[in-house]
Order: C-alpha cells, then structure tokens, then sequence
C-alpha cells in the first residue's frame, strides 16, 4: 500500500524546503506542485512563467489525478508539494486516497514573501480558502486534521518533522534535517522564479521574529486570512 502524503499549503509557506525534506528518505519519492499547469488553464491567472508551466507539464487535472495523484510508485511513500488553490474544478474524492497536510504560515509573514512575486495578490492566491474547506471536510469525517505551521517547523524542525511523521505512520529519518544547495531533481519550471531562497539553503532556516510589512492595497487580504488563518493553527502540531 502507497502512502500518499498529499501536502496541500499555500504559497511561500517554505513547502519547498518540506519537500526537499521528505526527498532526502530513501523511501519516498517527492513530486512538485502536479497540478499547476491544471491550476493555470482552468483560472487564467497571470504567474511568472506561465507559458513554460503550461508547455512542460500535463494541464488536464483529471489525468494528472489519474496518473500522478493515484499512479504508482516504486517507492512506498510518496509525497507531493501541492498548493491547496491548485485543487480547482475537480473531483475532490482522489483526496480520499491520500493524507492530507495542511501547511500554513502567519499570513503577515506569507503575504509579504508573495506579494514580491504577485503584487496583486487574491485571498484566492494564499490558498486559505481551500485549506479552512479542507480543514472542515476532514472534521465531518470524524477525523483529525495533521495541520503543521511554518514558524512551528522552523522553530524546532527535528520536533516537529518527529510529530508529523507519527502522525503519518512512517519514522522519522534523521537525512530529512538537511540537504545540498542549488537545484533539485524534483524541481518543477518555475523554480526559476519562485526558488531561490530554497536553492541558498541546505536545511530549514531557523525562525526570527520579523518586520514583515504588507502593502495597503493588500490590507484587505490580509485582513481576511487572518481569521482562516487562525482556525487553521488551532489544530497545529506542537512541539
């Protein structure tokens, strides 16, 4: 049985470094943002490199579901990096097959790492909406949500990442605290406009407190991801 760990956060959450984490196990295999392509032809969204997303990567979600989501492995863990925005116009029972992590971050501190890169930032685009949904399908279900903060996982990563594997029922592995510098394998096209603080790091940058400054015109937005935000975090793994 493959497990299928289906980490669904929003952008500049630092899920690029959880997904070099999980790459350094010898027993999983890490796949970068599946359905990104998806994401892009169904919304129209303007991101850098759109045309090179669209033209490197498949942008049927259903066959993306079918053939990446639910495909098969050669190993027995399986993690992918997904942005929960990306879930759009599509069946969402495939999540049914996977566990589901929620990744989220202190949207003072998300919102002015991505407004760099999309100065017209969206509540849409923090991917909060998706995750409060999913949060709340996953408590109908009678079920408790593995919901993991960035300021958590950078605060005491070997704690956090220990909890998160046991709630996953896998080990911890002590190569998932580092990695090498620079490009991945598992990179998708566009990490050449998103990837650069992740390609200078060789392990999770411990948290500062910060000076994070948002935008007025995107008050709005963080005003709104506040709350989600903070229903989300009730459920967080502590350390």
């Amino acid at each position: 049985m493959t497990l299928r760990i289906n980490c669904c956060s929003g952008p500049r959450n630092i899920s690029t470094a959880l997904m070099y984490s999980f790459a350094q196990r010898a027993d999983t295999t890490a796949l970068d943002e599946p359905l990104y392509a998806h994401y892009l032809r169904v919304t129209g969204r303007v991101h850098p490199g759109r045309d090179e997303v669209l033209a490197a990567q498949e942008p049927d979600g259903e066959r993306v579901v079918a053939d990446v989501m639910l495909g098969g492995y050669d190993t027995p863990v399986v993690f992918f990096k997904q942005m929960a925005h990306h879930i759009v116009g599509l069946d969402r029972a495939f999540l049914g097959e996977c566990r589901n992590v929620l990744l989220v971050r202190e949207p003072t501190e998300m919102l002015a790492s991505l407004s760099v890169r999309l100065d017209d930032a969206t509540l849409a685009d923090t991917g909060l909406e998706v995750q409060m949904e999913l949060l709340e399908s996953i408590l109908e279900a009678g079920e408790e949500p593995v919901v993991l903060d960035a300021t958590v996982l950078r605060r005491d990563p070997r704690a956090a990442l220990t909890t998160l594997c046991e709630r996953l029922g896998i080990g911890f592995d002590e190569a998932m605290l580092s990695w090498p510098a620079g490009p991945k394998p598992e990179d998708g096209v566009w990490a050449v406009h998103w990837y650069d603080a992740a390609h200078s790091s060789t392990g999770f940058r411990p948290w500062e407190s910060g000076t994070a400054v948002v935008a007025d015109h995107l008050r709005p937005v963080l005003d709104a991801a506040v709350p989600l935000y903070g229903r989300l975090a009730e459920y967080a793994i502590t350390t």
